[in-house]
């Protein structure tokens, strides 16, 4: 199967299982809430979520490097059905924390993806292939958080949350289908060969520490956390927020995590390479963590849909460059055998900062006011524009690989 061939598969794969993912994702604040939940509580339940992938997301990659992508992506896509079958029958708070637990450890999966995509892509393209899966869970972003806003009904009161979870559980079978009968393995016999000669399974410190010896790897390992702390506290707290300030309902809410997955499908679909190309990765790295930045400090002074509007837009389109490109950089200085190592430590960066983000979001939220989390947010992002100036200010011979 040709590249271009195998690079579509994936990316119809991870955008199905990703509308899933997209149906549940600004339901599950309100969700908990439904169940008596605190805001800290309520926000935990995304950042159980992302401990899970912690833990689990250098296993992946490291397993995937040994024995295959493809044996790799289909166990986790089937435990995905699992766990969101089990979020639609849950019935109490501690249910939803398990549902939500297994869901995690098999969504931990993204470094696979993008090592599937590594493999099949040149150094040249790479960062348009990465931007491609981006799209796919922007896309996903799209059409799963309005599904979800339907299926919750029209009974701002009563929403039904049982309803999308099982939607997504629908969705995540139908990748696993899709994925089993026809996406192909990526790793080549030669790659593999190589990769089984000089990879030994190791625990996730050991992970951490072969990876960190690489100085610019270990600068992108803090950009990721960096750049994804804040992030995940807006998604944890933003559904809280809109119902305070402006009394909104699920539907509504589910709407505009649609506008967040339509900048960030049309930035990593097609302008994030075309930046790549023109700017060069560096200085792209630089526009995206500023414009987070201030689309962070924009939303507690939104006191209409236009300013709210605005705040949304630099936010995704600065999250989702900076995202990509972070990922991007991390693949170009890995050597082949360690493609899948290196971009599951840049993941699990990213789930550690998913863990503290929405537990941070959710105490300040109820301690120190609701624009807090967004306050702090920025405040953060002043230490990833100051990195990735440092960034930016390294030569081109620097971004070699191992």
């Amino acid at each position: 199967m040709n590249s271009s061939k195998a690079k579509s598969i994936l990316f119809l794969n991870v955008f199905i299982d990703l509308v899933g993912f997209g149906i549940i994702l600004p339901l599950l604040p309100l969700y908990a809430q439904h169940y008596g939940a605190k805001p800290s509580e309520a926000t935990l339940l995304l950042a159980v979520y992302s401990l899970m992938q912690f833990f689990f997301t250098p296993m992946w990659g490291s397993i995937s490097d040994r024995y295959g992508r493809r044996p790799v992506l289909l166990l986790t896509l089937f435990g995905t059905v699992i766990a969101n079958i089990g979020l639609g029958f849950s019935s109490s708070l501690w249910m939803l924390f398990v549902a939500r637990s297994l869901a995690g450890i098999m969504g931990a999966n993204i470094s696979v993806a993008m090592a599937y995509m590594a493999d099949i892509t040149t150094p040249e393209n790479r960062s348009s292939g990465i931007g491609m899966l981006g799209a796919a869970i922007g896309l996903g972003l799209i059409f799963g958080p309005a599904i979800g806003g339907i299926l919750t009904g029209s009974d701002r009161y009563h929403p039904n949350f049982h309803l999308p979870a099982f939607a997504a559980a629908g969705l995540s079978l139908l990748a696993l289908t899709l994925a089993f009968r026809i996406l192909p393995e990526s790793l080549n016999p030669e790659n593999k060969a190589k990769i089984r000669v000089s990879h030994r399974q190791n625990n996730r410190l050991e992970n951490f520490k072969e990876v960190l010896q690489h100085p610019q790897i270990g600068l992108l390992v803090i950009m990721s956390f960096l750049v994804m702390f804040p992030f995940s506290c807006v998604q944890s707290t933003f559904p809280l927020w809109l119902v305070q300030q402006f009394n909104w309902e699920p539907k509504q809410i589910s709407y505009l995590f649609v506008l967040i997955g339509i900048v960030s499908a049309s930035i990593q679909g097609g302008l994030v390479g075309w930046f790549t190309k023109r700017f060069g990765e560096q200085k792209v790295l630089f526009l995206g963590v500023t414009a987070l930045a201030f689309g962070l400090l924009l939303i507690p002074f939104s006191k209409n849909l236009v300013l709210l509007m605005s705040a949304i837009i630099l936010l995704a389109g600065g999250f989702a460059l900076s995202q990509t490109t972070v990922s991007s950089l991390g693949s170009r200085f890995a050597g082949v055998e360690q493609q899948g190592k290196t971009l599951g430590v840049l993941n699990s960066a990213s789930a550690l900062a998913r863990i503290g983000g929405p537990t941070w979001a959710g105490f300040s939220f109820g301690a120190f006011g609701s624009s807090t989390p967004f306050l702090s947010g920025f405040l953060i992002m002043v230490v990833a524009i100051a990195l990735s100036w440092r960034i930016l200010k390294q030569p081109p011979n620097c971004l070699t690989a191992l």
